[in-house]
């Protein structure tokens, strides 16, 4: 398995680039995100790598960061889905915004992705909801809330059993401007009686 490359950027034609290591170069598909970030032609290059084996081919696709190399992991896991769709959701989002569709459920996003239908999307809402917590930096992103008060009621009820979606879904509705965080617990466990 290769998991890295160092090089020499040689061939910059998106979404293809090749990378030059001790004299040999190496083919590497890569997502729009990471494309955009690299540096110019003849400039050191390093990337994630994950390889693809398949029966007609043996393809390298490349990473800027390991949470990017990460998420591309576990999306080839979902059935139905394969290199060519994780490599469209790293370049429609960044990972950060597919946690966010992931805790919010927001399939009409994720289907407006080329190559993602409604089906597919849903898919990815239920298959990829338990592993967003193994990827790196899933505990710093559960959940997507303004530090303070409003981080102090997401966090208790979270402790109280809450999962990070059903929490963003509740205090989004309500209006907190101002209020303690025991007032924003009592408003949100209110709305989630109601």
């Amino acid at each position: 398995m290769i998991g890295s490359l160092r090089g020499q950027l040689t061939v910059k034609q998106a979404p293809v680039i090749v990378v030059e290591c001790h004299g040999v170069g190496y083919d590497v598909e890569t997502p729009l995100s990471t494309f955009f970030a690299l540096p110019p032609a003849g400039a050191d290059v390093f990337l994630y790598t994950h390889l693809l084996v398949r029966e007609d081919a043996q393809i390298l696709y490349g990473f800027a960061s390991e949470e990017e190399r990460a998420l591309f992991r576990n999306v080839l896991k979902v059935r139905g889905v394969g290199a060519r769709i994780g490599l469209a959701i790293l370049s429609a989002m960044s990972v950060a915004d597919f946690r966010r569709c992931i805790d919010h459920e927001d399939t009409t996003s994720l289907a407006r992705i080329p190559g993602i239908g409604k089906k597919t999307a849903e898919r990815l809402v239920v298959e990829m909801r338990d592993r967003l917590d193994n990827l790196p930096g899933a505990k710093l992103a559960q959940v997507s809330v303004a530090a303070g008060a409003k981080a102090e009621a997401a966090d208790a009820l979270i402790a109280l059993g809450y999962k990070p979606s059903e929490v963003n879904r509740l205090l989004t509705k309500l209006d907190i401007d101002g209020k303690s965080a025991e007032d924003i617990i009592r408003l949100a466990l209110r709305q989630a009686v109601t």
